[in-house]
């Protein structure tokens, strides 16, 4: 028996398990990716015959959620944040240089295969911003001078190592509340 086989064996054993259950089919696509890497059109349908729902259905929550992905991703997937707190500190610009150093849009994969290029509306860290991820690590308060470095930095990464997050640069840290004058 072959690895995707057994994938299935096991996604099969989260449908009896999750299928039935109020959000079920979210929690059955989240552990079928992290089976195999991404929903490809294969697997939306073999959930979609065990669960007794439309195919279309699955694929509209498939490509619904920005969680999941429907296409091989890169070794390196980068999200650039693109919420509010970043945008307006100039993410656009730094999703632009990305583009141009990597040679893909949002939502492709290098030719190599070491790089997905996404958005993402909000990480959370907005003190950070601008921000974005590549995989797991969270690299924050960028400009597009740091683009280059970056990705020449996971460029030179070998397969199994794994990549610090890059140093913030330090800000002034806030006043004192306490010593503020009180609002007029």
């Amino acid at each position: 028996m072959n690895v995707e086989e057994r994938n299935y064996l096991v996604l099969d054993k989260i449908i009896e398990r999750y299928g039935d259950r109020p959000g079920g089919l979210i929690r059955v696509l989240y552990k079928a990716q992290e089976l195999f890497g991404y929903l490809s059109r294969d697997v939306q349908t073999h959930v979609a015959e065990k669960m007794c729902l439309p195919v279309g259905h699955v694929h509209g929550v498939a490509t619904f959620y920005s969680q999941f992905v429907t296409a091989p991703q890169g070794k390196n997937v980068v999200r650039v944040c693109m919420g509010t707190a970043c945008y307006v500190k100039n993410a656009q610009d730094i999703l632009n240089r990305f583009r141009e150093l990597l040679g893909v849009e949002p939502d492709e994969t290098t030719a190599d295969g070491l790089f997905t290029l996404r958005t993402t509306r909000c990480i959370g860290a907005c003190s950070l911003a601008p921000l974005l991820t590549v995989n797991e690590s969270v690299h924050g308060h960028l400009s597009v001078y740091d683009v280059a470095r970056l990705v020449d930095r996971y460029r030179k990464e070998g397969p199994d190592e794994e990549v610090s997050p890059v140093e913030h640069k330090r800000q002034r840290p806030a006043r004192d509340q306490r010593a503020a004058p009180p609002p007029n």
